[in-house]
């Protein structure tokens, strides 16, 4: 904006000068705001179905919230996860990387972080957006999950941690909730390897009892030291396994104040109502900015912890009521923004880290989410419904508002969109595979610049995306799929999660094609028959994929067994009584907290309460009383 003309602002009428004034003050501030570095609030769900949000078709689940900020901004009907769980996903979302490129992909069924005190996590040589944006002179923090690991080799060097990660300031589980933080019926860790435990558990016991009573009656000719040493070696396996598996609420279910255990276990009823403290005291805190806030929502995972206003509110059971609270959580956190006068200069940010969870039912009742059209689900690498989330931007005045993309995006974007924001700049040492996506937000382009997007289950390549150039076309060729169980019945209930290798999946050679321009909901693949461009789409996309992998190097895997498995070394432990500390500037050389009086109380408590019962009556076969 040019100067005024001093000559022309001396003359005239004086009242009119000083309007003038004013005038040219106020537009002077908003060039200003607009062209200063925004502040950037990302809000991302957990286990949220694209068809739970009105905004995207449901009309039976009430988010005014989401469906306003959506009205308000752009929004993208082609947002693509990076993975279909948890882990891999946030990793991808976090580095704008693929998970096999920094090793956050897995070979194994255990394609998430199981423990707290595991040795896996997001490699601390992985640069974040966080860490690029407090390099800009951005107060950047994380409220709410983490599930990107805490410790390397001891139970404070912190090498996974997000304050070791560019964040400043983290409150939250380091894990993400489970069933087992509520109780120990419906168990979701690793169940079935649970149950495989239990019942070697119980044959040992069994196999023990059987040979006592036989050396006593005199049955078996068998000596005390045999005997003895079976009881011993099945005891060690029990407790090699019950000492993590049997204590998940204790591991894994805790609150982090930046190094600080802050509830072990945590308050679950109190768990919504402190994530919107600490997001709304952080904005109040920050408000002269610039700063980065990345609430990481607990909600809608199982077991849907939800507060007594919104119990019995939906019209979808607790799923529902869920999904309404963070809805309301949405709210009011944009309503911190609205009052601290911020709304105007932030970037703000709305998604899931993937599809709905099909499988999460308890007997007749639906626990996850909604796809909408879309196949498949949580866990599944290929399908529309694992991957394809909501994406939501807001920024008035520099977005335009009530605004549809159908191009294809990724989560991955995220990472370069708000470096560029910050004018910070990305590593030059690695690949980068989100691409920034303001040009298309803001209408300077109609494409995205992706053409070829390569949808991973653990490490394996399920499927591949191909959006032509300049064009509408837009292809999507499958290699694997999962075995739906039942067959027919579009998810993997019996297993309770899809598989991505072995003989739970089906191989296609060639591949099946689908025209996702006309069938979105992948219902009928096509076929030499019915598409002439058959072979030409397979054999550019089998190319696509030649090149991707040429841009792949081994990396160590953070989810391999070893690191997967839980150490009890490497285990965050609050000692002393729990207290809820006053949010204080990160301290980044603190380590955990320790003091005397190790609550051992609280874990016997806990094993009669929750476990006696069931170990004792599965070896007697009758019903124990709890001691």
């Amino acid at each position: 904006i040019p100067p005024p003309n001093p000559s022309v602002v001396a003359q005239g009428n004086p009242t009119r000068n000083i309007w003038l004034a004013i005038l040219l003050v106020s537009c002077l501030r908003t060039y200003a705001s607009s062209t200063s570095k925004p502040n950037i609030l990302l809000m991302m769900a957990d286990d949220l179905g694209l068809g739970d949000v009105g905004c995207y078709g449901n009309d039976t689940l009430r988010t005014p919230n989401i469906d306003q900020l959506a009205k308000e901004g752009v929004k993208l009907t082609q947002h693509i996860a990076a993975a279909p769980l948890c882990t891999p996903s946030r990793a991808a979302f976090l580095t704008g990387r693929y998970p096999i490129r920094s090793g956050m992909g897995s070979s194994t069924k255990q394609r998430i972080l199981y423990w707290t005190g595991g040795s896996g996590g997001l490699p601390p040589n992985e640069t974040t957006f966080a860490r690029i944006l407090q390099q800009q002179g951005y107060t950047t923090a994380l409220i709410g999950k983490w599930h990107q690991g805490m410790n390397c080799e001891s139970h404070s060097d912190h090498c996974h941690h997000p304050l070791n990660h560019g964040f400043d300031y983290f409150y939250g589980m380091p894990f993400t909730l489970v069933n087992e933080c509520q109780s120990t019926e419906n168990r979701q860790l690793n169940a079935l390897v649970q149950a495989k435990y239990w019942l070697y558990s119980q044959i040992i016991a069994l196999t023990v009892l059987t040979l006592l009573i036989g050396k006593l009656t005199g049955l078996f000719l068998v000596k005390w030291k045999a005997i003895i040493c079976f009881a011993l070696c099945g005891f060690l396996f029990f407790i090699s396994w019950f000492s993590s598996y049997g204590f998940v609420k204790y591991w894994n279910c805790i609150l982090l104040r930046n190094h600080d255990i802050s509830e072990q276990p945590m308050k679950l009823e109190k768990a919504t109502s402190n994530i919107l403290k600490e997001a709304v005291s952080f904005i109040e805190r920050n408000k002269h900015g610039p700063f980065l806030l990345f609430v990481s929502f607990l909600h809608v995972h199982t077991p849907l912890i939800t507060t007594e206003k919104f119990l019995g509110k939906s019209r979808h059971g607790l799923y529902g009521d869920n999904v309404e609270e963070m809805d309301w959580m949405v709210g009011r956190i944009l309503d911190a923004i609205d009052k601290e006068g911020l709304k105007n200069n932030t970037f703000t940010y709305f998604t899931s880290d993937h599809g709905g969870h099909l499988e999460a039912q308890k007997q007749n009742t639906q626990l996850g989410g909604w796809n909408g059209i879309y196949k498949g689900g949580k866990g599944m690498g290929g399908w529309e419904g694992g991957i394809r989330v909501p994406g939501i931007f807001r920024w008035p005045g520099v977005l335009p508002a009530d605004t549809v993309i159908n191009e294809p995006t990724s989560l991955m974007d995220i990472y370069p969109t708000v470096a560029h924001l910050a004018a910070g700049i990305m590593p030059q040492d690695r690949v980068i595979d989100g691409r920034n996506l303001m040009p298309l937000l803001q209408g300077k382009v109609q494409h995205s610049e992706h053409e070829f997007m390569f949808h991973y289950c653990g490490l394996y390549l399920h499927a591949v995306r191909w959006h032509q150039k300049d064009s509408a076309a837009l292809w999507k060729a499958h290699y694997t799929t999962p075995i739906f169980q039942p067959e027919g019945a579009g998810a993997c209930y019996r297993s309770g999660l899809c598989s991505c290798f072995g003989e739970d999946v089906t191989h296609h050679d060639p591949p099946l094609l689908f025209d996702l321009s006309s069938d979105p909901a992948e219902i009928k693949p096509v076929s030499p028959a019915t598409e002439p461009l058959f072979d030409i789409v397979i054999s550019r996309i089998e190319r696509a994929v030649q090149e991707h992998r040429q841009t792949l190097t081994p990396v160590p895997q953070q989810l391999s067994g070893y690191n997967n498995v839980w150490k009890p070394w490497l285990q965050p432990l609050q000692f002393g009584p729990q207290q809820q500390t006053q949010a204080l500037a990160p301290n980044k050389s603190t380590g955990i907290s320790f003091s005397t009086g190790f609550k051992f109380k609280q874990i016997i408590d806990y094993i009669k309460l929750n476990h006696w019962g069931s170990f004792c009556s599965s070896v007697t076969q009758v019903k124990c009383h709890t001691p």
